[in-house]
């Protein structure tokens, strides 16, 4: 009863029949097979007793669902009833009428009815007749019925494209790779020893056998196990015997065929669970991946409010300090901030728009609705804030360098005050105590006229002193206005020199005419003595005035101001030898009077009635005078140098800042040019843009060193530089510009590959997008206004209305901002492109796992999905309150519209 041929993918018949009765038929039901399908490779040796039973299990699978069966093959299909039944209920048509007759007509009627409707599906039936069947012929009735299987059970079974047996084999072998021992390669040999079997029930049930105690050299334990659990629990018949297939070399490959589609239809259900489960896990996965950015920018946003809004209030707080070293501490906390604090929060601000562009981009790839921050924390809103800080800082580093200027000059006027009180007040010492003693009570007429003579002297003196005064208090004046932190005592110092020089001046009124009531008694008055003292008063005041300037300290800024005093000093240089002779020809006065006191006796106990000046104090005063000169020539020298070494400096920084300036602007221009020019694909702008960038980052060390010499400057209290229109000011901001620009640019080229992949734009594409929008950038700004994306549209074939306009423009112009970015118009280009998924492919998704109930349960997500994207929709889903609800149900359909947003459902 056995057949041997060789049948291949490309068939060529050739049967060598055993000399045994009616086998010579079966070959021409084999071509009928083949004819219908041409890509199955049939067993190179057909087992009769193997596919009978097979055959007939598998018959009886689908007739019992309409409540028959048939016990032998051979004969119940004689009629032809039974094989009609049998393909309404595997095709779920119905069939023609059949004959009701017990005559051979009628079942030969029937029969052909049959094959009638499989030749209908598309299966050429060649040399098989209805005559046959009736007779009860076994291999044509076998033959027909592995017609019937392939057609039905395996020809729609493709995976990847492949053919029906190949899609099966494919699956066999994607469900059983992970298994030890199993290595399905075919449909006879590969399954001997059951193991093939276990492992796909396994995959699916893993709780209906324990596989890690199978063994291979036991394929009849192995083999039954399967059978009987396929049959107990998957409604799948023993179609096979453990031992046929055990006892023959080559197990028959229709027989296998049959049983394993048998598996592959039960465990569809869970194909398309798989499926489905794939999908969402995919649709989560974007979720979760969405959610962990935003959450990112909003912490990141957060981060970066709350630190403006700490440093804003500092910023803005301009309460001078009442010393220069608190001030200074002030501009050094201040250069901290711009060196260390604020260039990390600069890059924090530009990543924050640079993740928010990204995640925009992402969701609107994936069909997901647009991220929108919590209240206050819009990249507007970040832009804001950030326009505040500047705002802030703006006019502070100044406000510092003037109150540090202010503070100086505060510094040295109060010095100035305080050594001109001090000689003031060295001055007055014991002026009171001499104008109120009354010795000319008691003097004679000589001594009267001295006293007189010497009082006279005296009020030239205090005359002299009047512009000091005014001076001393004209400086107190001048601290009070700028509100000098130690005011009080200025002020008290200064009110007690002015009430003790109005004391002298009633002091000496009434002593004047005290001595004038008395000068009519008085005739004799010596004239040496009051013209020494006449011109002694003057030329020591003026030497004292010399002192006092020569000892005065100075503050300049400039080489011209140092040079004007150095002038002045050496003016009054030249003037020390006229000086000198007037010094001279009062001692010689003195000297005089020293001559006449010797000739004539005269008894003056050696001093001169009309001054407290002497020639001796003359002669020290004049000697301190000489001894200035040449210190005051030492502190002009080196104020000079100091000078000299701050020009420098100005140069220095104006040096670099004038290639530093024009460098930053031409890096400007060209970041520009580069983002709307075209040359090579996105990723070699891409990988242009980054050598950029890292030739950009590869400067900073030229900004650092023109912040040390900005510093230098600053230090030195320098305060305008001539030789540059370039403050560290404006090198800050063209340099925080310039980093922030090229990072976006790359950013934005980062997004359009983003884009460009997801949409599947080719490059070509891609540069034709470039250069539409390039063309109609008129202003070569980057963005295109209104009217000129109207006309790009146009040029590009749209034909719209203004409503039809209006709506693009929303979409390509969020914000109504009226200008459209180059992002904006590929995105609008490609977007009805876009393979994602979407709500209603998510929700069938969810539909499929739950069984096609309108609710979902937790244990099914977690049987379904991986662990945490199971916990991820349980948290997330609403309960289920719909008419069929059941305790724990969940409500996919909502948790799908929050996915996509309602707009898209």
């Amino acid at each position: 009863m056995f057949l041997t041929c060789s049948i291949t993918h490309n068939p060529s018949l050739n049967c060598t029949p055993q000399p045994t009765c009616g086998d010579q038929l079966y070959p021409i039901i084999l071509q009928s097979c083949l004819s219908s399908y041409p890509d199955l490779e049939i067993s190179p040796h057909l087992s009769k007793l193997e596919q009978t039973p097979t055959f007939t299990a598998w018959c009886n699978s689908h007739l019992r669902k309409a409540g028959t069966q048939i016990e032998n093959i051979e004969e119940d299909f004689r009629d032809g009833l039974k094989l009609m039944l049998l393909l309404e209920v595997i095709s779920g048509e119905r069939l023609a009428k059949p004959e009701r007759g017990k005559m051979r007509v009628h079942k030969i009627s029937n029969v052909n009815k049959a094959l009638d409707f499989i030749a209908s599906k598309g299966v050429k039936l060649v040399s098989i007749g209805a005559e046959e069947i009736v007779d009860g012929n076994a291999k044509m009735t076998l033959g027909m019925i592995w017609t019937i299987i392939l057609r039905f059970a395996i020809q729609d079974i493709s995976v990847e494209e492949t053919s029906a047996k190949e899609g099966l084999l494919l699956w066999c072998q994607r469900k059983t790779a992970p298994y030890k021992n199993v290595n399905i390669q075919n449909f006879h040999i590969s399954w001997k020893d059951g193991l093939g079997f276990c492992a796909l029930i396994h995959r699916h049930r893993p709780e209906l056998i324990d596989y890690g105690k199978l063994r291979k050299d036991d394929p009849m334990t192995n083999l039954n196990t399967a059978f009987d659990v396929a049959e107990k629990y998957l409604d799948i018949p023993k179609m096979l015997d453990a031992e046929d297939i055990v006892g023959t070399a080559r197990p028959d490959e229709k027989a296998i065929m049959t049983y394993v589609s048998s598996f592959y239809h039960a465990f569809s259900g869970a194909q398309k669970a798989e499926t489905a489960a794939n999908r969402i896990c995919k649709v989560l996965a974007v979720n979760q991946e969405n959610e962990q950015l935003m959450e990112d920018y909003e912490k990141l946003a957060s981060d970066l409010l709350e630190w403006i809004r700490r440093t804003i209030p500092w910023l803005e707080n301009r309460v001078p300090e009442n010393t220069m070293q608190a001030m200074q501490q002030k501009l050094e906390d201040f250069r901290d901030y711009r060196r260390l604090h604020k260039p990390p929060k600069v890059q924090e601000k530009c990543q924050l728009e640079i993740n928010f562009n990204t995640l925009q981009t992402k969701l609107r790839l994936s069909n997901r609705p647009a991220f929108m921050p919590s209240e206050g924390k819009m990249v507007s809103d970040i832009s804001s804030a950030w326009g505040s800080l500047e705002g802030a800082e703006k006019g502070y580093e100044e406000w510092l360098l003037n109150e540090i200027r202010r503070l100086e000059r505060l510094d040295h006027l109060a010095e100035k005050f305080r050594q001109k009180a001090a000689i003031h007040e060295a001055w007055t010492d014991g002026k009171e105590e001499m104008l109120q003693h009354k010795d000319y009570e008691t003097a004679s007429l000589s001594d009267i006229k001295a006293l007189l003579k010497k009082h006279e002297a005296f009020e030239s003196d205090l005359a002299a002193h009047q512009d000091r005064v005014e001076q001393i208090a004209a400086i107190a004046q001048e601290l009070n206005e700028l509100e000098y932190y130690d005011s009080p005592s200025v002020n008290a110092r200064c009110q007690q020199i002015c009430d003790q020089w109005d004391s002298l001046g009633v002091l000496t009124q009434k002593r004047s005419e005290a001595l004038q009531r008395t000068e009519k008694l008085l005739e004799t008055i010596d004239q040496l003595y009051l013209e020494f003292a006449k011109r002694a008063a003057p030329f020591n005041n003026w030497m004292e005035g010399a002192m006092e300037d020569l000892q005065d300290t100075f503050i300049v800024h400039t080489i011209e101001e140092i040079q004007g005093l150095s002038t002045a000093h050496e003016q009054f240089k030249a003037t020390l030898p006229e000086a000198d002779k007037e010094r001279q020809a009062i001692l010689g006065i003195h000297n005089e009077i020293a001559k006449i006191v010797q000739t004539y006796h005269v008894n003056m106990a050696g001093t001169n009635p009309y001054t407290t000046i002497n020639p001796q104090e003359i002669n020290a005063k004049w000697d301190k005078v000489r001894q200035l000169v040449p210190q005051r020539d030492q502190a002009l020298i080196e104020e000079h140098a100091r000078q000299q070494n701050n020009e420098r400096l100005r140069r220095q920084f104006a040096n670099q800042a004038n290639v530093i300036g024009p460098w930053i602007q031409t890096k400007m221009e060209e970041i520009g040019r580069i983002s709307i020019e075209m040359h090579g694909t996105l990723e070699d702008q891409l990988t242009h843009l980054r050598q950029y960038e890292k030739n950009i980052v590869n400067y900073k060390p030229k900004i650092d060193q023109l912040e040390g010499d900005h510093q230098l400057i600053q230090e030195a209290l320098i305060f305008d530089n001539k030789h540059t229109n370039y403050t560290m000011e404006h090198i800050r901001v063209g340099w925080e510009q310039l980093l922030t620009t090229i990072a976006r640019t790359i950013n934005e080229i980062e997004n359009q590959i983003l884009t460009r992949d997801a949409k599947g734009i080719s490059q070509d594409q891609m540069n034709e997008f470039r250069a539409s929008f390039n063309h109609f950038d008129r202003k070569r700004t980057g963005m295109m206004d209104a009217e000129d994306f109207r006309a790009c549209l146009i040029s590009m074939g749209y034909n719209m209305g203004e409503a039809e306009f209006a709506r693009i423009m929303s979409i390509v112009d969020p914000n109504r901002l009226g200008v459209i970015t180059f992002q904006a118009f590929i995105d609008f280009m490609s977007r009805e492109t876009a393979d994602t998924d979407t709500a209603d492919q998510v929700m069938t998704s969810f539909k499929v796992l739950a069984g096609d109930k309108n609710y979902i349960l937790a244990d099914e997500l977690r049987r379904e999905l991986p662990p945490d994207q199971a916990e991820y929709c349980i948290a997330r889903m609403m309960p289920y309150t719909g008419p069929d609800a059941i305790p724990g149900a969940l409500d996919y359909m909502s948790f799908s519209t929050a996915l996509y947003g309602e707009s898209d459902l």
